[in-house]
């Protein structure tokens, strides 16, 4: 009889919801019984084969508390329990991005001890094999400490910080992160095989490994291991010599950047693999909700990521059982390297993480669009994205606070007027600016949009160009990378949109 490898000591569990305790065991298991002796409860197992479930009944919020599991004679204790909330922090590096590394980080790490935290970091594997199997053998819930907590999401870390100071209880965290992914890789097949505009996913990738054995997948993976690991070294010690080294000259000097490899199963970037290794290792145990930071490494597609999430979020919660599972999203920031063109294809993913907001119910939008940095990935401040979470959770999960608190104002529609072309918006009790407002462009009958003055009138914004013929569209910071200056009175930046004009 074995618990999943995220109940441990110093655990995190649900508060009042019903709490799924699993596991494996032998197929002539006897009865399985999961019992809190300090609340007096108790459940029997349900037993499936080599695997079993037991369902707690919903607790109110708890301290130090000891989770038994017991099948005759057998018994394992679970000690320092708490009963508070359980947040799943999922995506790609800003999520993952270290609490050590964060701008304030230092600090954060000096005063974590006493803050009502706890964290599991969800092993990072390529494969279902012994090096996972490893891995969940040595991982456990940690106790925040300047030790513990370097390695903690900084995003996840501050959210569960400002939420546990609010509610009063233990919040703990799963990380079940990695960077540089696909939202792809974290869904099973048939997600994506079920639809004509996210299949492409699936296909070019059977398409790289056709005919090869798993045997020379993983032989071509380990290669690259080698070679992208003696390439990062020498990238290290030129950055280091040359801090401003342009991208262009990294190349030249070190070698071909091969990230992210070839395809093939071992391969932690394929579509599906991270569902496999990760997301399943840790579902069904019983969340308040996910903070899910992601979207970068799908901007090859970003006209196919609206229907992408919809499924990651519908797919996450079969896994976890929970048709009104709360799902956060930060949106992504303005972005884009010095070497590469403005495509434009940050702006499509922003626009499709609204559309999932609007559409999908208790999923939640923090705003992040002056969050990003020109010609930098990773900005290191990651406190603000964190806030912006905890709105959400506040209004959206939690009922704690309004909208008008939490969300900026967000685009209705636009009408012509004899003056110019007035923009309408909703959760709106008028605009700030740190500066001129810029951003906004409008377009004529030929389609190209020109700049447009914007001036804030109360809750509207009035908008005038250069143009003589008829306006058609409107839309705001439909680019990858610009300074942000305008801002609902709340202190939230408005959210790029586009939008005809009526």
């Amino acid at each position: 009889m074995k618990a999943a490898a995220v109940f441990s000591d110093n655990m995190v569990l649900q508060r009042r919801r019903p709490v799924r305790i699993f596991g494996t065991c032998t197929p002539n298991q006897g009865d399985i019984t999961v019992r809190i002796p300090e609340l007096g409860i108790s459940a029997k197992a349900m037993i499936n084969g080599e695997k079993w479930e037991a369902v707690l009944p919903p607790m109110e919020a708890a301290g130090s508390c000891t989770l038994e599991l017991i099948s005759g004679a057998v018994r394992k204790r679970f000690l320092n329990a708490a009963i508070g909330e359980v947040w799943l922090a999922g995506g790609q590096s800003n999520m993952e991005f270290e609490l050590h590394n964060e701008l304030n980080g230092s600090k954060a790490l000096d005063e974590c001890r006493n803050e009502n935290v706890r964290f599991y970091y969800t092993p990072k594997c390529e494969m279902l094999n012994e090096k996972l199997f490893e891995s969940e053998r040595n991982t456990c819930w940690q106790l925040p400490s300047e030790e513990n907590s370097r390695s903690w999401s900084a995003v996840g870390y501050y959210f569960a910080k400002e939420l546990s100071r609010r509610l009063g209880v233990t919040v703990g965290v799963i990380g079940c992160n990695w960077g540089g992914t696909s939202a792809s890789a974290w869904v099973p097949r048939e997600v994506l095989e079920s639809d004509s505009h996210i299949r492409p996913y699936i296909d070019e990738y059977d398409e790289a490994i056709k005919g090869k054995s798993n045997e020379e997948m993983i032989a071509e993976y380990e290669e690259y291991g080698r070679y992208q690991w003696n390439w990062e070294q020498k990238r290290q010690k030129l950055y280091a010599e040359r801090p401003d080294v342009s991208w262009a000259e990294t190349l030249e000097i070190c070698g071909e950047n091969r990230f992210p490899g070839p395809a093939g199963i071992m391969n932690p970037m394929r579509p599906c693999g991270l569902h496999e290794t990760m997301i399943s290792r840790v579902a069904p145990y019983t969340l308040g909700g996910v903070i899910y930071y992601q979207g970068e490494s799908d901007d090859h597609r970003p006209d196919t990521y609206e229907v992408l999430m919809k499924a990651l979020i519908d797919q996450w919660r079969r896994d976890w059982r929970d048709n009104e599972l709360p799902f956060l999203m930060v949106q992504l920031p303005m972005h884009r390297y010095a070497n590469e063109p403005d495509t434009k294809n940050w702006p499509v993913i922003r626009e499709a993480q609204m559309n999932v907001f609007k559409a999908v119910k208790n999923t939640g939008l923090a705003v992040a669009l002056d969050c990003g940095e020109f010609d930098e990935i990773h900005p290191k401040e990651k406190a603000v994205i964190a806030h912006r979470l905890y709105l959400q959770a506040l209004s959206e999960v939690y009922g704690l606070a309004g909208q008008n608190d939490t969300l900026p104002p967000l685009f209705s529609y636009a009408v012509q007027e004899k003056n110019g072309i007035r923009l309408y918006f909703s959760n709106c009790s008028g605009f700030e600016a740190s500066g001129d407002v810029t951003g906004f462009e409008v377009s004529g009958a030929d389609m190209r949009f020109v700049p447009a003055n914007a001036v804030t009138d109360g809750d509207t914004i009035l908008l005038k160009a250069d143009i003589t013929s008829p306006l058609t569209g409107v839309r705001y910071q439909w680019t990858n990378y610009a300074e942000v200056t305008l801002y609902g009175n709340n202190g939230l930046p408005v959210p790029t949109f586009r939008a005809d004009i009526l």
